[in-house]
């Protein structure tokens, strides 16, 4: 299979409920709406919509030899995706998380760390992985094996095959910039909230957290602002806000995820960058019209069709 894109990085088990008003107290029992299971993750959630969008996917990543292993690849596979680099690791758990939703979107997480801290791209394995024309490495902070230095070669190695680049992390904080400095020379499209982008750069508005990054390297910034739409900068000057669609939101979990898949999907339709950040929205909006990171995403033309219909914010 000829692969449109390799999305290498961070692959989750996501437990998710809603709605969460509190913890029940002592070991009483509560009654909630939904319950899902979900795979997500700034690679694994990408990697899905991806595939729901059409493209023919490589899943690039790690998960342990436990149940939960069974249901991510399991899923995986669903949906169409390669998953023959998905490395299985004995003796760690699948990393997971359980998300509790509030009723106004708020999604407090309990995280546990496993598999992706022990995965890296194996030397043997990078004709394969870096095959496709475009790159997505996502989780850099929870990529612990493979953060910092080895991330740069990857990247370096796939700029100098000719690949487009796409990056996103998270877990953004004050020391984050020490593993994204040796990577930004080899990012095309550096895709963070804008909230993580400021916390990186420690500065206070859209243009100043963009100077920072282009000035450092990379060739152009794509910053999502929640409600407030994107913001994409470029070292060339240019400059474009767009504004979010007005959905009524049910839960945000893996949206930015979404922004990823639908922007990944708009540069292999070589779409405009107008209507290339539009698709990317439309695609997060979807996304945070139902619980976990793989809701409300159907297909490319669903996609199309919400973005050519659906009405934004003023």
């Amino acid at each position: 299979m000829t692969h449109d894109v390799s999305v290498i990085g961070l692959y989750i088990l996501d437990v998710l409920g809603r709605p969460v008003d509190a913890i029940p107290q002592g070991g009483n029992v509560d009654f909630i709406d939904e319950i899902r299971l979900t795979v997500a993750g700034t690679a694994g959630g990408t990697v899905v919509d991806l595939a729901k969008l059409g493209l023919n996917c490589l899943a690039v990543g790690a998960v342990g030899d436990d149940e939960k292993a069974d249901f991510v690849l399991a899923t995986l596979q669903r949906f169409g995706v390669d998953t023959a680099q998905m490395q299985r690791l004995a003796g760690v758990p699948t990393s997971a998380t359980i998300l509790n939703v509030r009723r106004n979107g708020d999604r407090p997480a309990l995280h546990q760390r496993g598999a992706s801290d022990h995965f890296d791209v194996l030397p043997e394995t990078l004709d394969t992985v870096l095959a496709p024309a475009i790159i997505h490495l996502g989780g850099t902070g929870l990529l612990a094996k493979l953060d910092g230095a080895p991330s740069a070669r990857l990247l370096a190695e796939a700029k100098r095959r000719g690949r487009t680049t796409t990056f996103d992390l998270l877990g953004a904080n004050e020391g984050t910039i020490d593993l994204l400095s040796p990577l930004f020379a080899h990012i095309d499209y550096f895709m963070p909230s804008i909230d993580e982008a400021m916390v990186i750069s420690k500065t206070g508005s859209v243009e100043e957290a963009g100077r920072f990054f282009l000035d450092r390297g990379v060739r152009q910034c794509v910053f999502t602002l929640g409600g407030d739409g994107v913001c994409f900068m470029d070292r060339n000057g240019e400059t474009v806000r767009q504004p979010a669609f007005q959905i009524d939101v049910v839960d945000t979990t893996g949206c930015g995820d979404a922004f990823d898949a639908g922007f990944i999907t708009a540069l292999h339709h070589r779409m405009d960058l107008k209507t290339a950040l539009n698709f990317a929205q439309a695609a997060a909006a979807l996304v945070a019209t139902g619980l976990g990171s793989d809701a409300g995403i159907r297909s490319f033309q669903d996609t199309i069709n919400f973005m050519n219909t659906a009405k934004v914010k003023a």
